[in-house]
């Protein structure tokens, strides 16, 4: 639990309400740790305290309210930040992650879902992933197959929603398309994976670790730029002379021009990398007469109650790799560790297993 922002987690015990009508409790058994969690622990948007980090989640049912109908007890689900009310102007839209009401918490007149003595505790997004039991909103979680092992599967509630749903869904790359990956972290290598699996004829992973554009190569990447040894923009022209799609990863300013840099005629720049509220970024503007663009996704644009089951099923089938995206797991004991790492991070992504 956070109690001040740039400090450990502490480890205590929370009360856990029974589920309202329309909840769910989940027992957790694996929860990834994003690099999100770590700038909402450093107090980059700062949230009500006491909170819960982690929200890339997976678990088994115990309990629903009496209302819930999409899940039962002993369901395999995992969570997703991108919950939806179903009835509001973006969903009816299809835009699930710009929901108005995504139930992330109770009605004022309610008790809260976690509290520490007469404290109510505030969970991360609604969910609260560093944690050995969830109370969420139903409309946060989707059914996984039974076969699917439970922490890659928890992968996929955020980094692989996000990166894959980047290429399908926000950027449409069509088979054929040449594609730069600007960032290799979890998201990024999901990205290129995403590449490759819609049939771009060249994916190219940008990022300054060797380390992470090997895992690159072996995702599908066709091509790698160490961008610590060599300027991204022109090693991207001197392999493709500009690429139709260049998706950033990273979320500063430098990375993102470059993205728009890099891009082909009437080409696309997707700007995955969540930037700090007050960075402003620069483009020629006569570039725009080419019919180049600069657009940004949450969460990748996705529509997780579809697109997860879809993920699950390529991995069963051997179509989607997810095994190297596990760069280490751990206990919750050493949660403050794993966070601390993403300062400089090495691996893809580090999960904690119950």
């Amino acid at each position: 639990m956070l109690h001040t922002f740039g400090e450990d987690l502490t480890f205590e015990e929370v009360a856990v309400e029974a589920p309202d009508p329309d909840e769910v409790l989940v027992r957790t058994v694996a929860s990834g740790v994003c690099h999100t969690d770590r700038t909402m622990q450093n107090g980059a948007n700062p949230l009500p305290l006491p909170l819960i980090l982690g929200h890339e989640v997976s678990g088994v049912v115990e309990a629903v309210g009496r209302n819930v109908t999409y899940v039962r007890p002993g369901d395999h689900v995992a969570t997703c930040a991108s919950s939806f009310c179903g009835t509001c102007r973006w969903c009816q839209r299809g835009a699930l992650q710009h929901c108005e009401n995504k139930g992330r918490s109770r009605p004022e007149d309610r008790a809260p879902r976690l509290s520490l003595g007469a404290v109510g505790v505030e969970p991360f997004v609604g969910l609260g992933g560093f944690a050995e039991q969830l109370l969420v909103h139903e409309r946060t979680l989707v059914k996984l197959p039974r076969e699917m092992p439970l922490d890659k599967a928890a992968l996929l509630g955020c980094a692989g929603i996000t990166g894959l749903g980047a290429v399908r869904h926000a950027a449409q790359v069509r088979p054929g398309d040449t594609v730069a990956v600007i960032g290799c972290g979890g998201v990024g290598l999901n990205a290129v994976m995403g590449a490759r699996l819609v049939g771009a004829s060249r994916v190219i992973a940008i990022d300054r670790l060797p380390a992470k554009l090997d895992l690159a190569l072996r995702l599908g990447a066709t091509d790698t730029i160490d961008a610590s040894r060599a300027d991204a923009v022109e090693a991207v022209r001197e392999l493709t002379g500009g690429v139709d799609h260049a998706i950033e990863v990273v979320g500063i300013g430098p990375t993102i021009e470059q993205a728009f840099a890099m891009l082909d005629t009437m080409g696309t720049a997707t700007v995955v990398g969540v930037a700090h509220p007050d960075l402003t970024v620069q483009i020629p503007a006569a570039q725009l007469l080419l019919e180049k663009r600069l657009q940004g996704t949450k969460m990748g644009s996705t529509r997780f109650r579809l697109d997860i089951p879809f993920y699950c099923d390529l991995y069963l089938n051997g179509r989607l790799d997810l095994d190297p995206l596990l760069s280490e797991t751990i206990g919750l004991d050493d949660v403050n560790r794993a966070l601390a790492d993403l300062d400089a991070p090495t691996g893809a992504r580090t999960v904690i297993t119950f």
